[in-house]
């Protein structure tokens, strides 16, 4: 089984900076996937940014150039979001994802809360 376990949530102001942090406890396999989704209420849980563990990233074009994700797999597979020039839109709560691609399993953190007060 596999935990993931977020930090790093809040408030904040329009312009200003969050980082996130998700550390996967557990037997991790080498060959995952880490990323952040978020979800509005009332809409589809959204893919903002990947990192594959050999480093590869991919993000959202609503984050691209504001949002920088990271990881470190030395220190229990931790994925990082570090989100900068906040905006009211990006409100939402927060998840942190594993992925195994083969065969698909997906784990899920408990969600945090980013609020972006304009």
């Amino acid at each position: 089984q596999v935990q993931l376990v977020e930090s790093g949530g809040g408030l904040v102001q329009a312009g200003g900076s969050l980082r996130l942090s998700c550390a996967a406890a557990g037997t991790i396999f080498s060959i995952n996937v880490m990323g952040w989704y978020r979800q509005i209420p009332g809409q589809q849980r959204e893919l903002i940014a990947a990192i594959t563990n050999t480093g590869h990233t991919n993000y959202a074009n609503s984050v691209k150039g504001r949002f920088t994700i990271s990881r470190d797999n030395g220190r229990k597979n931790t994925v990082y979001l570090q989100m900068n020039s906040l905006k009211p839109e990006d409100t939402a709560v927060y998840y942190c994802n594993l992925e195994y691609p083969s065969p698909n399993v997906n784990y899920w953190g408990q969600g945090t809360q980013v609020t972006v007060s304009s």
